[in-house]
């Protein structure tokens, strides 16, 4: 791919600092997770334990279902509130939104509510979404001045352009700063070698991952991945490669376990957490 740089493990281990000895939970920042609506609520579970597992301080989920759990069983850690008092109430470092947000009045008006917020924030899939449906809402991107990420699929990025996912398959370089140009921020354009662009037209293109990422559910650990790194202070492009390059990595790691045919998204998960140990500065 043409003036696309290729994102290497060096580059991206660069980014990460020594933990002071003396470290606490407040010094590693808080991600709210906004989505999980009527049976998608693990939509929204997957991107809050990435966010947890990649070294967030603390992780709220703020689920927009009728019926929601009380606590996930399997990490107690997170916080689980209602989507409105999750966002109105708890204080946040990042805001990752979209993951099972659904389209509903109250979906759409949670991300307005979400966009006056001056708050870093990732946008993923129904949050991409439902900007394809409101010019209104993408014009707010613009008048931000946090760190915004978007993460759309090829089929999202279509909707997003006003083209067939065909035509962005054609280029995806340059449907990338397409994007860019009109989100704003720094964009992922997901899929086999996903391409990461920002505002001022620097491309870099991954390389890792396989196969076995086709899967429910990749996306919304890849939203709670780039989540954490912004919380913990990371700038947002750096965020991004980070989180693309392990994502990748992980499921990488998990082909070689003879793993790629029913691979799912917890999986990867756990495998990023390991590679992430694994190049942080001790």
């Amino acid at each position: 791919m043409k003036n696309a740089s290729p994102i290497t493990r060096k580059q991206v281990a660069a980014f990460l600092k020594p933990r002071p000895k003396d470290s606490h939970k407040g010094m590693f920042g808080t991600v709210t997770v906004i989505g999980g609506s009527n049976g998608m609520i693990g939509a929204a579970i997957l991107a809050g334990r990435a966010a947890l597992k990649m070294g967030t301080g603390c992780v709220h989920i703020g689920l927009v279902a009728d019926k929601m759990p009380l606590v996930d069983m399997r990490m107690p850690e997170l916080m689980i509130h209602p989507a409105a008092e999750a966002l109105h109430s708890t204080k946040h470092d990042v805001l990752v939104i979209g993951c099972g947000l659904g389209h509903s009045p109250v979906a759409q008006k949670l991300l307005y509510d979400a966009l006056l917020l001056d708050v870093p924030m990732v946008l993923d899939a129904d949050a991409l979404n439902i900007i394809a449906m409101r010019p209104d809402l993408r014009g707010m991107l613009h008048t931000r001045k946090s760190a915004l990420v978007s993460t759309p699929h090829p089929g999202e990025a279509a909707r997003l352009l006003g083209c067939s996912t065909e035509d962005v398959q054609k280029d995806r370089a340059r449907t990338a700063l397409s994007l860019v140009k009109k989100l704003g921020g720094c964009v992922v354009l997901k899929g086999s070698q996903s391409v990461c662009a920002t505002r001022d037209a620097q491309l870099n293109i991954n390389e890792t991952g396989n196969a076995g990422m086709s899967s429910a559910g990749m996306g919304d650990v890849l939203s709670g991945m780039i989540g954490a790194f912004i919380a913990q202070g990371m700038p947002a492009y750096e965020a991004l490669l980070l989180a693309v390059h392990l994502h990748g990595a992980a499921a990488d790691e998990l082909a070689k376990q003879n793993a790629t045919l029913g691979m799912s998204a917890t999986e990867v998960t756990e495998w990023a957490r390991w590679l992430l140990n694994r190049i942080a500065p001790k």
